[in-house]
Order: structure tokens, then sequence, then C-alpha cells
């Protein structure tokens, strides 16, 4: 009995290992990674020796989108298509079989030599068993099969593996695959754009200060699952903002899943804090839920991709280097706007944009401070109002110039109309602009703050012509509209 008692625990565990061998036996495991060419490779491409570093890499299987059977993991629209992988073998199947989906002609070879050869389509998966004159060319551990398949018509589809005939395993949902569609195109601009020229005009025309900081440039970056919170230890590479994560000009090229987050960081330094002054973060735009975080404390949320917004992170800066760090998410086709963003790019649908798209910025303002501008004009009185958003009760100076010529000054309350004598007024053949200056007062008439802005005396508006047909009108007068797509 006690010999019984001691020996049950590596009863067990034998009969576990024998468990265990009996599924690597019946079982190789599911490989969906490859690498693939859409060119004719050099001859030996078959060969496990063959050097395929040059190929590009994807999750199977490879074909179109709405195949019929089809489990797509990279979009393949070509005629031709060259696959190899590597797989182990921990035991060879008793049976080995291919399962394979194939539209159309397809070759398969497994450690260079020939094991299967189909014309035509399916529209489904398919056991092959592979013939007894060709089962001695699997062997144990490291194993390759290449592929080739030729489509001619219609919807296209090619994604096999090695099984065991007597044990078909269920596949896997495919793999998404996370390179975006890459060309060697670009413009002679996109090819001059560096660190140090990303986009360095004034983010914000119709408001300018004279002070600001542009944060573009070389950011770090990582990809975390979405439920990390905490930021990185590590980080993936740069990313060049403000160009998108998917964008050849950010550097990365890599499509985020609606699993993932994206990290960005960076550093800043501020020489000093003055004494009644606020510092703003602008961004632009980021796509499309982020966070932002300042010297590791959290400044602020937003939601949206397409719309500024902005940060007082006065609190949470020091003198000297500063950390930034902003967390994205973007499920592109859950419940946000998107326009025609999609996850799996065809057609006239188009690639993601995910993370930051828009310049990056930082500026000093007082505490008391212009925060918006809302100007209108009428071409019938020759009139611009200017309404300045503030958080203080203040008085406005508006100041409008022609040119360098000041031609109106207005004091008064943050509304003010002020009408042009012999305005100039904006049309496609005459774009004439005013430059106009907005100064927030203290109660001594001394100016707080400024900011610089401009408009183009104009009305827009519609009327009918003699036939009835209402016609788009520009300072009261027909004009064709060119509405091109």
């Amino acid at each position: 009995m006690k010999y019984f008692t001691n020996c049950l625990p590596i009863a067990i565990a034998a009969l576990l290992s024998l468990q265990s061998f009996a599924q690597d036996t019946t079982t190789p495991e599911i490989v969906d990674q490859w690498r693939y060419t859409l060119r004719r490779p050099a001859d030996g491409w078959q060969q496990p020796e063959f050097d395929d570093s040059s190929w590009k890499e994807g999750f199977g299987g490879f074909g179109t989108r709405g195949t019929p059977g089809a489990r797509i993991g990279t979009t393949w629209t070509t005629k031709n298509i060259w696959l190899r992988k590597s797989f182990e073998l921990k035991v060879v199947p008793v049976k080995p079989a291919l399962l394979m989906h194939h539209d159309e002609d397809v070759e398969v070879f497994i450690n260079g030599q020939a094991v299967a050869s189909a014309k035509g389509f399916i529209g489904s998966y398919k056991v092959f068993p592979i013939e007894p004159t060709n089962q001695s060319v699997l062997r144990l551990g490291s194993n390759t099969i290449a592929v080739r398949c030729k489509q001619t018509n219609g919807g296209q589809f090619i994604d096999v593996h090695v099984v065991d005939a007597e044990d078909i395993p269920k596949l896997p949902e495919p793999k998404r695959n996370t390179k975006p569609f890459e060309s060697e195109l670009i413009t002679q601009w996109g090819a001059e754009v560096t660190a140090d020229n990303a986009w360095t005009e004034y983010p914000r025309p119709l408001m300018q200060r004279a002070q600001w900081t542009n944060l573009n440039g070389h950011w770090d970056y990582a990809i975390t699952t979405i439920d990390q919170t905490d930021k990185p230890a590590d980080w993936n590479g740069k990313i060049l903002v403000p160009y998108s994560l998917e964008s050849k000009l950010g550097g990365v090229q890599r499509l985020l899943d609606p699993s993932e987050a994206l990290w960005y960081h960076r550093t800043f330094v501020l020489k000093q804090k003055t004494a009644g002054k606020n510092w703003l973060l602008n961004f632009e735009a980021v796509d499309y839920r982020c966070e932002v975080f300042v010297n590791d404390i959290s400044v602020g949320t937003h939601i949206g991709g397409n719309d500024q917004f902005s940060f007082d992170i006065s609190d949470a800066i020091q003198p000297g280097e500063n950390q930034l760090i902003v967390r994205v998410e973007d499920a592109t086709e859950a419940y946000q706007l998107r326009g025609k963003q999609v996850i799996n790019a065809r057609g006239i649908w188009y690639t993601q944009v995910s993370g930051i798209w828009q310049t990056v910025w930082l500026e000093e303002v007082p505490v008391d401070h212009i925060e918006d501008l809302v100007i209108g004009t009428s071409s019938e009185d020759g009139s611009i109002t200017v309404e300045t958003v503030t958080e203080c009760d203040k008085n406005i100076e508006v100041i409008v110039k022609d040119g360098g010529s000041t031609v109106a000054t207005l004091k008064g309350s943050n509304q003010a109309t002020i009408k042009l004598k012999d305005a100039k007024l904006w049309s496609p053949s005459s774009p004439h602009l005013y430059d106009i200056t907005v100064n927030l007062l203290d109660d001594a008439d001394q100016v707080i703050d400024t900011v610089d802005s401009y408009a183009g005396i104009r009305t827009v508006g519609k009327a009918q012509d003699a036939d009835g047909h209402v016609r788009f009108t520009l300072n009261g007068e027909t004009i064709f509209h060119w509405g091109p797509l």
C-alpha cells in the first residue's frame, strides 16, 4: 500500500505527459504568419534555405473580403502571390494532409518538394491528403511550406496549413495585419519633411499671439493593450508629430487595433514660470480619445478626432525639463465620428488615422486673456463685427488695418461692430483681407493681452433666378458655384 501511495504522483504525471504527447501527435500548431511577395521571386524560392527577408510579412489568409468561405488576414488583389512560412512538428502526423482553401490555381511545396497542386477554385476549406510518396518530406522540428497561387478573375483567396487528417483543427480568427498599404511614392515636399521642419507654421491664424512654442518633431511612441493605464516602461521607437501612426511621414506605418492604446512621450524645457501668466497646451487634433499627462499629472481628457482643444497646465509644469505623455484610443468602427475611415481599407473606404495628426504647441498667456474671437462681416454696410470671448469683465480695443494703415479703431465691450468707409469687398477675383488686432484692456486702459486676426468683408446668400431656380450669391450678385467632390 505504501508503494502504491508513493508511486501515485508519478503515475499521474506520466498520464498527463502521455496526454500531452497525444495532443502533440494529432494537432500540429496552426501558424498564420507568412512572408509573401507579389513579384516573381528568384529561382529556388521553394527551398527552406531561400532568403525571404526582403519579402513582406502578413497574416493568413490572403485575398479579398467577400470571397466565400475566406478568413482574410492580409488583402491580396494582384494576379499572383508567392508565400512562405515555417512551422514546427513535435511529431510527424500519421496521416498528414493540407487544410487548404484556394482561388484559383495553386502549387504547394514542403521543404522544397512539390506535394500538391490544384486548378480552379473552391468555396470553402478542404482537406487534401499528402500522398504516401510525399509524406517523408515532413520532418521533426522546423519545416518550410511554400505556396504559389494564381488568380485571373473575381474574388480571390489562398490559405494552407499542414494538419493531421484524423484531427482537423478549427482555424482561429485571422489576425489583423498591422501594416497599412505601403507605397514608395512620395511628393517632393513630403521627401523634404524632417523633424526640424515638420509643420512649423503658426497653427491658429485667426487668433495669433507672438509668443508660442512648437512641439512638433520626433516623439517616443509605444503601443500597449487597451487595459494598460500606466505609462509604458519601454518605447517602441520614434514617431514624427504631427503625422498619424498610419502615415508614411509619421515614420511608423502601423494600424492601431481597437484593443490597443497608443502612447506618446516627449520632453520640453521651461526657462521660468512668470508671475501672472498661465501656460496653455494646445492640440489641433487627436484621433480619437486621449488623456494628457504633464509630469505624471493628468491635465485633461478629450473625445473627438477633428477639433482643437487646450489644457491649462500651469499647475503641472516646473522650471527646467518637463515630461509630456499622451495616451490615445481609437476604436475606428465603434460609436464615434469617423467619416470614411474603416479598419479594413478598401474601395472608397479610407485607411484609418490614429493619434496626433495636427500641431501640438504651447503658449504663455496672462491670467486674464482672450479665449476666442467670433468674426462676422456684412457687404451691405461694409462692416466687421468682432465678438471677443473672455472669462473676465474687461474692455476691448479693436484695430482694423488695410495693409500698413489703420482704417478704424473702436474701444468698448466684448462685441464691436466697425463700419468701414469705402469698404473693399472680398471676392474670388479680388480676395481682399483686412488685418485685425484685438487688445484686452485693464481698468487703466493698459493692454493685458493681444491677438492678431483678419477678415474678408463678404456676404453669402441665395436668390431665385427668372426661372425660379435657387442660385448661390456673393455680395448680392449671382455667382457660379463650383462644387467638385
